[in-house]
């Protein structure tokens, strides 16, 4: 299974590998689980400052693959449901709950679970052969993995309907025009590009990183009273770290600010 998920740590960057080329990366239960756990350590981690999610072979991930699931007995009712909990909506929630800021680099399809693995990063990077397919309704199902919470989210209810009633492949260029991307880039750039991006964050002040992506995700569900009161107690919290202290003392003394992500 470690052979599927490749991991290294580079930089102060995690990168995070999906390694089943042959299946388009179609993502096992052991992947899953796997993933749930390398950012679940990259949150605790201090050495961790960015996150890298990106796949190897043509694919990103072609969705869910079950067949690595535990064997389950006679199904009752409760067991769907369940399994979407503990399944595609933990690895959907380990990604936007992560204290690290985690960027998609997308190389290829992305497909069901592996779309919602995508937009659910902080920011997407594609490659131009790249597409998203919201492949549920070929199937006769309902997305599952929080697609119908972040699409309405990312391009809003309307756009979020016809790419799901329809199921049509949506090309990188595209992706980018109605904000589901935030940068495509040529095929052999998109290493150089995410490790940029990834490096320059790993640079940053790794806990105001951390409290502005609470902000941004949890303003998407907050009054204006609510978000303003997380605004406070955020920046309440984020002077008390080392570097908060650092960037106004270098603002006063004219230097560029050295963060250690405390």
């Amino acid at each position: 299974m470690s052979s599927d998920v490749l991991h290294r740590m580079e930089n102060g960057v995690s990168w995070v590998t999906l390694n089943r080329p042959d299946a388009m990366n179609a993502v096992t239960w052991d992947q899953r689980e796997r993933i749930i756990a390398l950012l679940a350590d990259a949150s605790a981690d201090p050495s961790v400052r960015a996150v890298v999610i990106t796949a190897t072979g043509k694919g990103f991930c072609a969705g869910a693959d079950l067949r690595g699931a535990p064997v389950a007995g006679e199904r009752v009712a409760g067991d769907v449901a369940r399994t979407i909990r503990l399944g595609a909506q933990r690895l959907i929630s380990a990604v936007l709950d992560c204290e690290k800021p985690v960027i998609a680099a997308v190389n290829g399809t992305a497909a069901g679970i592996g779309a919602h693995l995508a937009f659910a990063c902080d920011l997407v990077l594609a490659a131009e052969p790249a597409s998203f397919i919201e492949v549920f309704v070929r199937r006769g199902l309902v997305p599952d993995g929080g697609g119908a919470y972040l699409l309405p989210r990312l391009v809003g209810p309307q756009r979020a309907k016809e790419l799901m009633f329809f199921g049509d492949s949506l090309p990188a260029s595209d992706a980018e025009r109605i904000g589901l991307v935030n940068r495509v880039v040529p095929a052999d750039d998109l290493a150089k590009t995410a490790r940029e991006w990834a490096e320059r964050l790993a640079a940053g002040p790794t806990r105001a990183l951390a409290l502005t992506k609470q902000l941004v995700n949890a303003s998407l569900d907050a009054d204006r009273a609510m978000a303003f009161a997380a605004e406070a107690a955020a920046q309440e919290i984020n002077m008390t770290t080392r570097d908060a202290n650092e960037g106004v003392a270098s603002f006063v003394e004219r230097r560029t600010p050295q963060y250690r992500g405390l």
